[in-house]
């Protein structure tokens, strides 16, 4: 994965397919295309979404001492 290939990267990606998709005059094979893309687009920010959450940690007292813990559902 290149190293341009992140959340904001993806989520405007989307934003723009969507308003192409919205255009009137788009044939079915350009509109599928662009919904192929644009799941693509969906999965690459759900995968960096939960690369985030993996990583978000919150630090809690355990003990009167301040502990880092990995946030869960």
């Amino acid at each position: 994965m290149a190293a341009k290939d992140n959340f904001e990267t993806a989520l405007k990606k989307l934003e723009d397919l969507v308003e192409k998709l919205e255009t009137p005059e788009l044939s079915l094979d350009q509109s599928l295309k662009y919904f192929e893309e644009g799941v693509k687009q969906v999965r690459l920010c759900e995968q960096k979404l939960g690369e985030a959450e993996g990583k978000l940690e919150k630090l809690v007292a355990k003990n009167g001492i301040l502990q880092k813990e990995t946030l869960s559902e």
